[in-house]
């Protein structure tokens, strides 16, 4: 069943889903028809009033039940069964399930037919093609009473003496997938509303949802639509009170019933309701306006007197009053000159602060600077070229700033390193080279001396000057010159004294 917004927003979405009622009858002994010999013809007729049929008669092991299911019109419950929606549905309970207390698990019996009686007990037929105003819907059921289970026999048996003696009832379930809404007057004018977005707020009203079963004048009840009989249930007494069908259900007909909106039945049926309640008001108000007039000139009269004692003491208090108030005005006054020497006070010193800071931020960014430079100049650099970095590094934090000048400090070693080595190498080389001039002198006087000594042949000396000399050009590229030229001095001189002719003794 569809729920409507404002359904939702009184909280009855889950009541309105349950869209189905208990049919509650007295459950009654039916003898079933026993005839001995009958004609087919009369075997149809039977067939068709859904009494007993020749095969379901006189059978030992069933008990048969009879109960008058539902009546046409408007139950004490304010539910509406229409005729032609009932007689719709007056076949719908045939060959449903008989169950024990509405436990579908535990099945007694089966419904074995149904018949349209009017209220004085009359069948009807069902093949009318007139249906009638005024009806019932009276089942015919059994209950299986012979069980192999003894204890269910017994069970059985027990049930059955108790029905005997009225103390059972048979109720039967009623689906339901949407309803209407029906409205009575007092002088039985009948209104039918469709159910829909607009007439949902109705649904609050009606009796099966915690309603009154009133709105403004109106009776409203729950006009059940398509209705379908779904089972039935042997019970020891209705479940729910609210929603057992009662007796004397009242007349209703939607074919006599005038179908109306939300907005027709707001605007006509009801004008005559609101044309009285203003009226009413009107004339509250006309008597509300009278007496409000009198008590005014009462009020008028008793407290004129009042108001002037009033005014007398109220003119003293203001007296009094603006003299504490020209008081506090002129400590106000005072009040204020002492604020404002006090502000320009702190604003002098605000000043005067904002002034240190300056200072002191300059002497700490000269501080820093000088402190930059000073690291700067140690890791080698002139006086301008070290301004010239710190100007280029001016926005960089300071400990960005030392990680620079320690990279600096360490390309400036590595370059010093590199530098005295140069100087070291340059050093040794000069003194190398200074050490082989000299022995190279020292070989050139000693070979003079040789020469005079042992009248050397000139052609063996220049040899001899030619092979120092090669001997001192290759030893100058040696890893130890000073060996090479020990060396080379040594070979020559062995070289010179074999020339040397020897003296005779």
């Amino acid at each position: 069943m569809k729920i409507y917004q404002s359904e939702i927003q009184d909280g009855l979405e889950s009541l309105i889903k349950n869209n189905s009622i208990a049919c509650c009858a007295v459950a009654e002994k039916s003898d079933p028809v026993s005839i001995p010999e009958i004609d087919d013809a009369t075997q149809q007729e039977l067939e068709k009033l859904g009494i007993a049929k020749a095969e379901n008669k006189d059978q030992i092991d069933l008990y048969y039940l009879k109960s008058i299911l539902v009546s046409t019109g408007w139950n004490k419950n304010d539910d509406v069964f229409d005729p032609k929606e009932l007689f719709d549905a007056r076949s719908t309970p045939e060959d449903k399930p008989f169950n024990y207390m509405h436990d579908e698990k535990d099945i007694i019996g089966h419904i074995t037919g149904n018949v349209v009686v009017d209220f004085n007990g009359e069948e009807i037929d069902p093949e009318t093609e007139e249906v009638p105003s005024n009806f019932n819907i009276l089942t015919t059921s059994v209950i299986y009473t012979e069980w192999s289970d003894l204890a269910q026999r017994s069970r059985m048996q027990k049930i059955v003496s108790e029905i005997e003696e009225g103390k059972w009832f048979v109720s039967m379930e009623c689906l339901f997938p949407n309803f209407d809404y029906a409205l009575a007057t007092n002088d039985g004018l009948i209104k039918v509303i469709p159910r829909n977005e607009a007439s949902a707020f109705l649904t609050k009203h009606l009796r099966s949802y915690g309603g009154n079963g009133k709105y403004q004048d109106y009776r409203v009840g729950r006009l059940l639509r398509n209705l379908s009989f779904s089972g039935k249930g042997l019970v020891s007494k209705p479940a729910n009170p609210r929603s057992i069908i009662l007796e004397g259900n009242e007349f209703f007909d939607e074919s006599k019933a005038e179908t109306l909106t939300v907005s027709s039945i707001k605007e006509n049926v009801m004008s005559d309701n609101y044309e009285n309640q203003i009226a009413e008001l009107q004339k509250e108000l006309s008597e509300a306006k009278a007496a409000s007039e009198a008590l005014k000139d009462k009020v008028v009269a008793e407290q004129h007197a009042e108001f002037a004692g009033r005014i007398e003491n109220l003119e003293a208090t203001i007296a009094e009053q603006a003299e504490k108030l020209a008081e506090q005005s002129s400590a106000n006054e005072t009040l204020t000159e002492s604020l404002k020497a006090q502000e320009e006070a702190m604003a002098a010193k605000d000043e005067d602060m904002k002034k240190k800071m300056e200072e002191l931020r300059e002497m700490k960014k000269k501080e820093a600077m000088m402190k930059r430079k000073a690291q700067l100049e140690e890791v080698g650099l002139e006086a301008e070229e070290a301004e010239a970095t710190i100007a280029d590094f001016n926005d960089v934090d300071d400990d960005t700033f030392d990680k620079v000048v320690a990279l600096m400090k360490k390309k400036a070693i590595k370059k010093d390193d590199e530098e005295a080595m140069m100087k070291k190498k340059a050093i040794m080389k000069k003194e190398e080279e200074e050490a082989l001039m000299k022995k190279k002198a020292e070989l050139d006087e000693e070979m003079d001396d040789a020469e005079a000594s042992a009248e050397a042949s000139a052609e063996v000396l220049e040899d001899a000057e030619e092979s120092a000399d090669v001997a001192i050009a290759e030893a100058i590229g040696e890893e130890d010159p000073s060996e090479n030229l020990r060396a080379v001095a040594s070979e020559w001189l062995g070289s010179i004294l074999q020339s040397v002719p020897k003296e005779d003794n």
